[in-house]
């Protein structure tokens, strides 16, 4: 395969042509990190391509700006054969380039700076930060030990050597860096707490909030705060995890919520929405009622929208195309009125205060949000 000038192509599109970035996206062959992938079918059944069945294809997936699912529950491409069926969520991608690009000009590295990738998973952001600042400041971890060995493996062949641990990063953390980038959703309080220990006094994070598409950046201070905003940007990334797969969702509850008629049925005020891909709805709900998970079909013209969240509160949403729709709710939280409550916002407003707020993150992984009047906290005990 030529793969340089369709590593150069992707440069071209995914970087400015004075951009530090530029020669290390041209410079690393990316299909050398994603032999094989995961598609999911329209049918929603997740198919395994292999790249060398087809060298074009795999060409043209590699070099575009778009994500491939490397792991689907427990199931690596790597590990599987023909015909396998993957289910669950995925748990590993490499990650679409310009993204990953977008995640280190966040970062604002420097020669010399001291870089933590946290989720290795192909290995493309420790492969361009190693070009770009040398290997032996950068550092790759992820909870998954085939992962790190694997990328570590596929680095070298390229004459990339970072180190790399395989470790949770909500509980350990080895070493100090002046720069810690993750692309995986931490979840604040105890589990960011490992990731501002690691960070050196001046140093600089970037990251999602689990279960938010928020950047979140900043530095940290003499005190142990971080102090910075959230960024006018966006990114979804998966969560971390602790094992080797998600734990089981709600399934009972989502179960319930298809069906049930609940505590209280109204008509709502506005048309149904897919929560998990309305980011800003998502993330501000996350914010203001946190653990929430959303599930979301639509059969013909029938749309229907559930929540759910842990302590047994749910909703139900369903309606013809825009119609309004007739809304079920049960348990201790009226999850659905706190989503019309943020949707009110947004109306009136015209935009939600949560891209280009401020932000203070404690030593023990507190996350305050201020923007103008409004302020939030997410992540106390």
């Amino acid at each position: 395969m030529n793969w340089k000038q369709h590593a150069q192509s992707l440069a071209d599109t995914v970087t400015d042509p004075d951009s530090r970035w530029a020669a290390p996206v041209a410079q690393t062959a990316r299909h050398e990190l994603v032999p094989r992938w995961w598609e999911r079918s329209d049918q929603g059944k997740w198919t395994l391509r292999i790249g060398a069945d087809n060298p074009g294809v795999w060409t043209q997936a590699a070099y575009s700006d778009r994500s491939l699912i490397t792991r689907v529950g427990k199931l690596h491409a790597d590990h599987a054969e023909p015909g396998d069926q993957a289910e669950g969520l995925p748990t590993s991608s490499a990650t679409l380039p310009s993204l990953v690009v977008r995640m280190l000009r966040h970062g604002r590295l420097n020669d010399g700076s001291d870089l933590l990738d946290l989720g290795t998973g192909a290995g493309g952001l420790a492969a361009y930060a190693a070009r770009r600042l040398g290997s032996q400041h950068v550092t790759s971890l992820d909870i998954d030990p085939y992962l790190t060995r694997v990328a570590a493996a596929r680095l070298a062949t390229m004459g990339l050597h970072p180190r790399f641990f395989a470790t949770d990063a909500t509980t350990e953390i080895p070493g100090t860096y002046d720069r810690i980038i993750a692309t995986v959703g931490m979840p604040p309080g105890h589990g960011l707490r490992p990731v501002l220990g690691a960070l050196r006094e001046g140093g600089r994070v970037v990251t999602t909030l689990g279960r938010t598409s928020l950047i979140v950046t900043g530095w940290k201070q003499r005190s142990g705060d971080v102090v910075g905003q959230v960024e006018r940007d966006m990114a979804g990334f998966m969560l971390t995890r602790s094992s080797a797969d998600y734990p089981p969702a709600l399934a009972a509850l989502l179960a319930l919520a298809r069906e049930a008629d609940g505590e209280e049925t109204s008509t709502g005020r506005y048309p149904v929405v897919d929560v998990a891909n309305a980011w800003e709805l998502r993330s501000m709900l996350e914010i203001t009622t946190p653990g929430v998970d959303a599930d979301y079909e639509q059969r013909a013209r029938t749309r229907t929208a559930c929540l759910v969240h842990p302590d047994g509160s749910w909703a139900r949403a369903s309606a013809e195309w825009t119609d309004p729709p007739t809304v079920h709710q049960g348990g201790p939280r009226r999850l659905w009125t706190a989503l019309d409550r943020i949707r009110n916002r947004l109306n009136a407003e015209g935009s939600l205060p949560l891209l280009g707020a401020r932000v203070r993150i404690t030593p023990e992984g507190v996350v305050h949000l201020s923007r103008g009047r409004w302020h939030a906290s997410t992540g106390a005990d």
